[in-house]
């Protein structure tokens, strides 16, 4: 309180106590009652508003002796607290810095002060595991357990996921004496979820983690397209995966990782049209690179169906890679080679990498051509390592380099097919004892 504030006050007081004084000193107080107090044959006679007065100032003396008597104790409590405050700081400020052992030492310290020990005892323990002191971690997470439950929740959940431990985790979490959980336990518990093979669970908790924003928004919808896309590839059975998909917000049933993951489920469960359907209406939404792989890859038949939607689609991305090399794919499972074959060169012209190479070479062993596809196998290989392919030759032509990116049907060497063939000879060609050609 500031000085003239208290010269105020007690000018009020004193003028309350003068009007009281005078007020408690008239004989009309009686009027309120009469307090007799016996004592060793005497009476002591007094109105009610003084006794109560004389009370009331009785009590006030009291708590100002207590307050003297305890103010040397309240003093050296509050001069512990402040060195904890500064033991405190001086901890965190040596974690960060990395000198573990000083800011256990100041944590520990600073722990012995009730308001701060969780938070104490929580950097700590990570100082701890900073440099791998099993033993101070395990030290300190009893201590933790007595002084702040659901601290101890936190940290142990956090540890129980690294070690790949998630049902552990989420028994910990649920422990009643950490209910509610915060903003960070929710998010823990989501990810232990996922991690333990309940999405769907998991995918319920993102309307409370939103509600918290504990995380970015970006971060956010990347988590719900994982979660989302996680649950569908866990439906049981036909009816779960249905359900799952209606429950799926309409946003994302156009991403390409939601897409695939019920493509990939659907296909499993032998439930195939929903599955291609809904991977030609995504497609038909949003063109994705990825889609039109898992689309020409899919182990289904309908060929001549796909084969016309990918003819489709090749009118407007014609020089998409993956649809090349779908439509590749599929010819060559209706058995065209030619026309798979063609359709490859462009793909790997494209910029297909070693999946059409791959493609390229069983195409050729399916026509016989062995020394062409380990040609196109190699080719694989070489740019899985980052390195550039090398041309096609059949038969003894030599290989030539060519640029990673090749031209159309620039991947076999024309000079090899269109050589001219060996002369024949009209007279015997003579040859000596060691095989060699005698010259006429």
């Amino acid at each position: 309180m500031k000085p003239i504030q208290s010269v105020v006050v007690l000018l009020l007081a004193v003028v309350l106590g003068v009007v009281a004084a005078q007020w408690l000193g008239t004989e009309s107080l009686r009027q309120y009652g009469e307090v007799i107090y016996r004592h060793g044959g005497t009476d002591y006679r007094s109105s009610v508003p003084q006794v109560a007065l004389m009370v009331l100032v009785a009590l006030l003396v009291l708590w100002l002796l207590w307050s003297l008597a305890s103010s040397p104790f309240r003093a050296w409590g509050r001069y512990r607290r402040k060195q904890g405050r500064v033991k405190l700081i001086e901890g965190l400020q040596a974690h960060e810095y990395g000198h573990w052992q000083r800011a256990e030492k100041s944590l520990v310290s600073a722990a012995e002060d009730t308001e701060v020990s969780a938070v104490a005892l929580t950097t700590a323990i990570r100082s701890a595991e900073a440099r791998n002191d099993a033993a101070s971690v395990d030290q300190y997470l009893q201590r933790l357990a007595t002084a702040d439950a659901t601290g101890y929740a936190l940290m142990q959940a956090e540890r129980l996921l690294q070690l790949e431990r998630p049902v552990d985790a989420i028994n910990a979490l649920d422990a009643p004496g950490v209910q509610p959980l915060p903003p960070r336990g929710l998010w823990l518990r989501t990810e232990a979820l996922a991690r333990a093979g309940r999405a769907h669970e998991a995918y319920g908790q993102l309307g409370a983690l939103r509600k918290q924003k504990i995380l970015p928004d970006e971060d956010m919808a990347e988590l719900e397209t994982r979660l989302a896309a996680q649950s569908l590839l866990e439906a049981a059975d036909v009816n779960a995966l249905a359900a799952q998909w209606e429950a799926t917000p309409k946003a994302l049933r156009s991403d390409p990782d939601v897409v695939s993951a019920y493509a990939l489920r659907a296909v499993a469960l032998d439930w195939e049209e929903p599955a291609l359907l809904n991977l030609e209406q995504a497609l038909d939404t949003r063109w994705d690179e990825s889609l039109v792989t898992l689309y020409g890859q899919m182990p289904v038949e309908k060929l001549a169906t796909r084969q016309a939607n990918l003819q489709r689609w090749l009118a407007q991305q014609p020089g998409s890679p993956a649809l090349l090399l779908a439509l590749g794919r599929i010819a060559a499972r209706q058995g065209e080679h030619v026309q798979a074959e063609d359709y490859l060169h462009r793909a790997i012209a494209a910029g297909a990498g070693p999946e059409a190479w791959e493609a390229l070479g069983e195409v050729f062993v399916a026509r016989g051509e062995l020394a062409l596809a380990a040609q196109c196998f190699g080719n694989a290989l070489r740019q899985q390592r980052g390195e550039d392919s090398v041309a096609l030759a059949r038969a003894e032509a030599a290989v030539a380099p060519v640029a990673a990116v090749v031209p159309e049907r620039a991947t076999v060497e024309e000079q090899s097919l269109m050589s001219e063939p060996a002369p024949v000879l009209d007279h015997p060609v003579d040859h000596d004892a060691f095989g060699n050609r005698r010259e006429p």
